[in-house]
C-alpha cells in the first residue's frame, strides 16, 4: 500500500482546569525521551502501512493455501481497507469519548490481537472476519500518530515532526512487499500477521509510558448513530456487490440485485441525513467548497486507480511470470525510494510554490508511469519491471501532501478535523473500490482477448497447426498435451494484454483527472498553511 498523506489530526480538546478554564497544553518532549516516543509513535503508523501493503505479494500464496481462487484472496486487501475507511470518520469522536493516549494505545493493542487472529485463520470467511477487525481498529493510528507527534514537538518544529512522520510511513511501501514476500516464502503466510505482535507491544508499552500522563480531556459528545449504520450499510453493500458480482454473474443473481438496491438506498438515505443532521457522522456540506471537492475527488479517484494496479502487478509477476513471492515484493519495493529521498524536499518547496502546479506533475507523472507499463511482453526482464516502480516513487512525493494541502486550504480551523477525516475515508474507501474494480476488469479483458487468440486456434490455421506440431516433435508429448501448451501460451498472453489495457486506462484516467485541480483556487502560501493549520 502506498504512504498515507500527512492530514490534519484528530481534535484534541484541552484539558479544563479549575471552574472550566483551560489549563495549558503539556510541555514539549526533550532529549531522550523525544527521541524514543517519535520512534515508538511512528512504528506505530509503520505497523498499519507495513500490514497493508505486506499482503499484496502474499495473495496467491494466501488464496492456494486456503482453497480459493486469487480473486477471491483479494478480498483480505478490499475488506481491510473499506473497515478502515468507515472507522476513520470515528476518530474524533472516540478522541473525546476516550481521550487521546487510552484511544491509540487501545487501537495498538486491538491491531496487535485482530493480526494474531489473522495468522491463526484456518478458513478465508475466518481470514475475512479478523482482516475487517483490523481495519476497523488501525483508522484512529495515522491521525492519532501526528497529533501526539506534533504535541511532542514546539510548534516551530511541527514540520520536522510530520517530516520524521512521513519518512517513517514511507519506508513501508519499500520494506512491505519484499519483507512480504520473504516470509511467505521462508516461513508461513501466516507471519505476516504475527510480525505486528512484538512491533504493536513494544510501540504501546513506550507511548503508554510516556504518555500516560499527557492524557487529553473527554467528554460525552454526540454520536450520529444513524448516520453509522447508513455508511457501514451502503459501504459494506457496495464492496461485497464488487467482489462477489465476477463469481455470481453480477445482476443476473439475486444476491447482487438485492445487495445493489441496498446500497443505492443506504447511501442516498445517508446523503440526505447527513446533509440535515446537527452532529453529521461525515460532514457532507464540505463539498460545497471548491477546493474541498476538486481535491478530494483528485486525490480520491487518484489513490484508487493507484492501489487498484498496484495489488495487480505482483500477482501477474506471480501467476504468469513464475516469480517467486520474494522475488515479485523486491521488484515492487524500489516503489518507496523516491518519496523517502524527495520527502523533505517537498517540504521546503511547497510554501513557495502553486500546489495545483506540482499535483498536475504528479498526475503526468503517474500516466508515464502506467504508459511505459503498457508495454509490457511476455519476454521482459527484471530490470524493465523495476524501472517504472522506481520512477513511480516521483509522482508519489508530488502526489499527498500537494492534494491534502488543496482540501484543506481555506477552511476555518474547526472544519479542518472533518475535513481531513471525510478526505481520508473517501481515499481510503476509492482505494478498495479500485482494487475489485480493476480486479474484475483485468478478468473481464483476459477472457475477451482468450476468446479471440483462440479463435485462431484451428487446424486451417497454419500457425496453429506448426505449433502443435512443433510442440509434439521437439517436447515428445501427444496431440492432446501440446494443445494443452498452446493454451497455456494463449492464457499468458491474454493476461499480458489485459494487463497492459489496464495500463492504458490508468494513464488517461490520471490525465483525464488533472482538471479537477484546477477546478480549485490558489492555496495561500502555496497550500501549506492548511496543512500545517490542520495538524495543529
Amino acid at each position: 500500500m502506498s504512504t498515507p498523506p500527512p492530514t490534519a489530526a484528530a481534535p484534541t480538546p484541552a484539558p479544563q482546569g479549575p471552574a472550566g478554564a483551560q489549563a495549558p497544553p503539556p510541555a514539549p518532549l526533550q532529549g531522550g525521551q523525544l527521541v524514543l516516543a517519535t520512534f515508538a509513535v511512528a512504528l506505530a503508523t509503520f505497523m498499519n502501512v507495513l500490514d497493508s501493503s505486506i499482503a499484496n505479494v502474499a495473495i496467491p500464496t494466501i488464496s492456494g493455501n486456503l482453497g480459493v481462487s486469487v480473486n477471491e484472496g483479494t478480498w483480505v486487501i478490499t475488506v481491510f481497507a473499506a473497515s478502515n475507511a468507515v472507522s476513520i470518520p470515528l476518530t474524533g469522536w472516540l478522541t473525546q469519548r476516550i481521550g487521546q493516549i487510552k484511544l491509540f494505545v487501545g487501537a495498538i493493542l486491538l491491531f496487535v490481537i485482530s493480526s494474531w487472529l489473522c495468522g491463526l485463520a484456518p478458513t478465508l470467511p475466518v481470514l475475512l472476519v479478523a482482516r475487517v477487525l483490523q481495519g476497523a481498529v488501525a483508522g484512529p493510528l495515522i491521525p492519532l500518530s501526528q497529533a501526539i507527534l506534533l504535541g511532542s514537538y514546539p510548534k516551530e518544529k511541527s514540520s520536522m515532526a510530520l517530516s520524521l512522520w512521513a519518512m517513517t510511513a514511507t519506508v513501508g511501501p519499500i520494506a512491505g512487499p519484499a519483507l512480504g514476500g520473504w516470509i511467505t516464502d521462508s516461513y508461513s503466510w501466516s507471519w505476516i500477521f504475527y510480525i505486528n505482535i512484538p512491533v504493536g507491544l513494544f510501540a504501546a508499552a513506550v507511548t503508554w509510558i510516556i504518555y500516560r500522563k499527557r492524557e487529553s480531556a473527554t467528554r460525552k459528545a454526540p454520536i450520529d448513530t444513524i448516520g453509522l449504520v447508513l455508511l457501514v450499510a451502503w459501504v459494506a453493500s457496495l464492496q461485497v456487490m464488487l467482489d462477489k458480482g465476477r463469481d455470481l454473474d453480477w445482476f443476473s443473481s439475486p444476491v447482487i440485485v438485492v445487495l445493489g438496491i441496498v446500497a443505492v438506498i443506504a447511501f442516498a438515505f445517508f446523503v440526505v441525513w447527513e446533509l440535515t443532521d446537527a452532529n453529521p457522522v461525515v460532514d457532507l456540506r464540505l463539498f460545497a467548497g471548491r477546493n474541498f471537492f476538486g481535491g478530494t475527488v483528485a486525490i480520491s479517484v487518484a489513490y484508487g486507480v493507484f492501489f487498484g494496479n498496484l495489488v495487480l502487478l505482483p500477482q501477474w509477476m506471480q501467476q504468469y511470470l513464475n516469480y517467486r513471492s520474494v522475488d515479485a515484493g523486491l521488484v515492487t519495493a524500489p516503489l518507496g525510494i523516491f518519496a523517502v529521498i524527495l520527502a523533505p524536499v517537498m517540504g521546503k518547496v511547497l510554501p513557495r510554490s502553486d500546489a495545483r502546479v506540482i499535483a498536475t506533475m504528479a498526475f503526468v507523472g503517474f500516466a508515464i508511469v502506467f504508459y511505459m507499463r503498457s508495454k509490457y511482453v511476455i519476454e521482459i526482464d527484471t530490470w524493465h519491471l523495476v524501472l517504472p516502480t522506481l520512477l513511480q516513487g516521483i509522482p508519489m512525493a508530488l502526489f499527498f501532501v500537494p492534494l491534502t494541502s488543496i482540501v484543506l486550504s481555506g477552511l476555518p480551523p474547526s472544519k479542518i478535523p472533518a475535513a481531513a477525516g471525510l478526505s481520508n475515508f473517501a481515499r481510503v474507501f476509492c482505494g478498495a473500490v479500485g482494487t475489485s474494480l480493476f480486479g474484475n476488469a483485468w478478468d473481464d479483458r483476459i477472457a475477451l482477448h482468450h476468446e479471440r487468440l483462440t479463435e485462431l486456434a484451428n487446424v486451417y490455421n497454419p500457425a496453429f497447426a506448426q505449433s502443435v506440431g512443433m510442440s509434439q516433435a521437439v517436447l515428445n508429448v501427444n496431440d492432446a498435451q501440446a494443445r494443452g501448451m498452446f493454451n497455456f501460451t494463449v492464457s499468458t498472453q491474454a493476461a499480458m494484454m489485459g494487463l497492459n489495457d489496464i495500463f492504458f486506462a490508468s494513464a488517461v484516467i490520471f490525465l483525464a483527472i488533472i482538471p479537477l485541480i484546477w477546478i480549485t483556487k490558489r492555496a495561500r502560501g502555496g497550500g501549506g498553511g492548511g496543512a500545517a493549520a490542520g495538524a495543529h
